[in-house]
């Protein structure tokens, strides 16, 4: 097999492998939250990702040894707490959820400030250059919605893990959070297509590359 075509082949399977977990985990996660008999495992399951980060992390660092040491540390020290961490899970899956949801609605709100360039129009000015004065106003309000979005998510998550049963917060914070992000960009999509000119829009493909170069330091100036 030519170097090419292998390097596209194990591309594809570790994509198809990512898009396997991303899917598969959710699944887990509400089963691990939901059980009525909360175990080792449902607590494994619950910190997985946590541990899969710090890893990765560690793996990166120029510190490596040191970094994975200190994980395998910190892997003991849950271990050693497990018996308290079975009944007390479900706090690190809303620190998951909650968490994120949150921070992402803080990076959105933060480029709203006078003076900063609003997030959605930095990721438009990686496609587009300069933008026109409609294509501004556009990505100025679609920020305030992602913010709006991310807040809504936030409050919800924090009201069902407080007042609703553990299953029904696990439904709305696993299960239902990847199909909302999908109904959320197809309706910003769908917005973009019905108000804004052929010339000032950009596909989903041109988007992801954006957000690729943006996570890869190539952002315009904020200001």
């Amino acid at each position: 097999m030519k170097p090419g075509l292998t390097a596209k082949v194990l591309r594809g399977v570790r994509w198809a492998a990512i898009a396997a977990v991303c899917a598969a985990y959710p699944v887990l996660a509400h089963l691990a939250s939901a059980d009525p008999h909360p175990d080792l495992l449902d607590a494994a399951v619950a910190i997985a990702p946590l541990i899969a980060l710090a890893l990765v992390l560690a793996w990166r660092s120029p510190q490596r040894p040191w970094m994975l040491m200190l994980c395998l540390a910190g892997c003991t020290l849950l271990y050693a707490v497990s018996g308290w961490l079975v009944l007390h899970y479900n706090w690190v899956f809303l620190l998951q959820h909650a968490g994120i949801q949150a921070l992402l609605g803080l990076a959105f709100a933060r480029t709203l400030r006078a003076g900063q360039q609003p997030m959605v129009s930095r990721f438009a000015a990686i496609i587009h250059g300069s933008l026109s004065p409609a294509l501004a106003r556009y990505t100025r309000q679609v920020t305030w919605a992602w913010t709006l979005y991310f807040t809504v998510m936030t409050t919800l998550s924090l009201l069902l893990f407080w007042l609703a049963p553990v299953s029904v917060w696990s439904a709305f914070a696993n299960l239902l959070n990847l199909p909302l992000l999908v109904v959320m960009f197809s309706a910003e999509y769908a917005a973009r297509l019905l108000l804004l000119a052929p010339s000032d829009r950009a596909g989903p493909l041109e988007a992801i590359r954006a957000y690729r170069q943006a996570s890869a330091g190539g952002l315009p100036p904020s200001s």
